[in-house]
């Protein structure tokens, strides 16, 4: 079994790679598998760092509540991405580290996502937080935090995973 001590930043961004790319790509089942039983997925509102469980988010969602919103995006009754949305997303600036007290390994990164939906084109910058975790499926997110620099502006609908 792989242990967090021994991820570098090439195995921290081919994992970053993978997760941008099940998303792109809407395989959302594959995705939730990257996630930890106790994973937290948060998208902070008006600030990048408050106590979400006392101030509003954008997604702040649990596991139960992330398999919740996968389980609506492959119904096709998800109507509000008919059609579908259609992504891309670049990564970079990667830095791996520190190890945190819970053994979980912290990995900071920025990214690019471009969204094309019903002819309407919107771009999306952002800082991400990845808490990463090594167990018998290797590495797993226990925490991801996507802090848009524009989260204190009206957005889109975004009904699909930022």
């Amino acid at each position: 079994m792989l242990d967090v001590t021994a991820v570098d930043r090439e195995m921290a961004e081919a994992f970053l790679y993978r997760e941008a790319r099940l998303c792109d790509e809407g395989q959302y089942d594959a995705w939730a598998a990257l996630w930890t039983d106790d994973g937290v997925y948060w998208i902070p509102v008006n600030d990048d760092d408050y106590d979400p469980r006392t101030h509003l988010s954008i997604i702040y969602d649990d596991r139960a509540q992330l398999q919740d919103r996968i389980d609506r995006l492959n119904s096709g009754k998800a109507w509000a991405q008919e059609p579908r949305s259609r992504m891309c997303r670049l990564i970079s600036n990667v830095e791996v580290g520190p190890i945190l007290a819970n053994g979980d390994l912290e990995v900071r990164s920025k990214f690019v996502l471009g969204e094309v939906r019903a002819g309407l084109q919107t771009t999306y910058f952002a800082r991400q937080l990845h808490h990463l975790r090594c167990d018998s499926a290797g590495l797993r997110m226990s925490l991801k935090k996507v802090m848009l620099i524009n989260n204190d502006e009206p957005l889109h609908n975004l009904t699909f995973l930022v």
